[in-house]
């Protein structure tokens, strides 16, 4: 069974449809303004613009679409770069936790001479909104804190962490790519700016999302682009648009939309599912058990390492040790370290995540396996 949704989710089949219909019927380009294909081409765009902006309760013109929160978090950070040297405000605030594609071009920023204040979790794997709102000067051009972790299913207090900035100008950008469609309200806050969402979290394509950069004061974020050519996304993302991907991306948002009380309700049941079926080996779970949001669980059984362990469950369940772009081997987790896990816990953290589509897996077999020191025979897919 497939426990890896944090890395990457199943298309819905209900996705899947209108990802071959702008792939194989109305595949004009939403450019093209003289003649039918390519009208249909932009509705389907502006349609799935206002589908994504209705996630996060902003305009649809304030939806720029992109290859995914990658792309969206490096335009969210690299692109006020300008804007704070100009202003005379170049210092960044962020957390020790943060998934690499904020801390890399933060740490870009960084190297061109700004100023990096990077704030540690509590031991629950949360950031104080007050260490935060502290960590804020009067130079302070950024402070992005994701949504939820990545690693351990942990929400941050972005609620919190808008209020406390409401009598500043530094601009508030959420890495919202574990969060978004799945945890509404955080995002819908008036004082976060820029979000950045990928479509594949949420049961949609790989290769697209979008960076929502919500207006202040009637004027929006003074990003500069990264890339130039057409025009395209309000001149901040150029290129020919893939409607496929984007209209499919759009019918995801939806659904999570739609759904969306469903859906958690799902997950709650999954999570309780593993948990009890997993009690017999006392598993140590890692992360507020209060805060975490119920797709991810991060946890370590004791006596197992994190390699046997997925190895002794390789023929029962497909889980990963962490984040999927940086797991090409078995390193200790940047985000465990930083909550303080004992070494011993940290080098046997494994993360199981799951969504609405997720069959429950033979949790009786995969506590079995552990109990009797070795994996049952399993039939192989044929």
């Amino acid at each position: 069974m497939y426990l890896d949704c944090a890395a990457t989710c199943p298309i819905d089949p209900r996705v899947q449809t209108e990802l071959r219909r702008f792939s194989e019927v109305d595949f004009g380009n939403a450019g093209s303004r003289t003649h039918v294909r390519g009208q249909v081409a932009r509705q389907a765009v502006e349609r799935a613009r206002a589908h994504v902006a209705r996630v996060a309760g902003v305009r649809r013109n304030e939806v720029v679409f992109t290859s995914g929160a990658t792309e969206s978090n490096n335009l969210a950070i690299l692109g006020l770069e300008s804007r704070g040297r100009d202003a005379g405000r170049t210092h960044l605030v962020s957390t020790t936790i943060e998934h690499h594609a904020v801390l890399e071009p933060l740490r870009a920023l960084a190297m061109r001479g700004f100023d990096l204040t990077l704030v540690d979790p509590e031991p629950g794997g949360w950031v104080d909104a007050d260490r935060v709102a502290d960590a804020v000067r009067p130079d302070t051009l950024l402070v992005s804190v994701m949504q939820v972790n990545n690693e351990t299913g942990i929400q941050q207090p972005i609620g919190a962490i808008a209020d406390r900035l409401a009598g500043s100008q530094s601009f508030l950008h959420v890495d919202a790519a574990q969060g978004f469609g799945k945890a509404l309200d955080a995002l819908r806050h008036p004082r976060v700016d820029l979000i950045s969402v990928s479509g594949h979290k949420i049961c949609g394509p790989k290769g697209t999302g979008a960076l929502l950069v919500r207006h202040r004061d009637g004027a929006r974020p003074p990003l500069t682009p990264l890339l130039y050519g057409g025009g395209q996304e309000l001149g901040l993302r150029p290129g020919t648009l893939p409607v496929a991907l984007i209209a499919a991306f759009g019918k995801a948002a939806e659904l999570a939309v739609e759904e969306h009380a469903a859906r958690l309700a799902t997950a709650t049941t999954f999570q309780q599912r593993l948990l009890t079926g997993l009690a017999p080996l006392a598993p140590r779970l890692h992360g507020d058990p209060g805060r975490r949001l119920p797709y991810i669980l991060n946890l370590s059984i004791p006596g197992w390492d994190k390699e046997t362990l997925i190895e002794a469950w390789a023929d029962l369940v497909a889980i990963s040790d962490g984040a999927a772009c940086t797991s090409q081997s078995y390193t200790c987790s940047h985000v465990l370290a930083a909550m303080g896990l004992d070494p011993e816990d940290e080098s046997g953290a494994v993360r199981l995540s799951w969504c609405h589509l997720s069959e429950v897996p033979d949790v009786e077999a995969m506590t079995g396996a552990l109990l009797a020191g070795s994996v049952p025979e399993a039939p192989r897919p044929s």
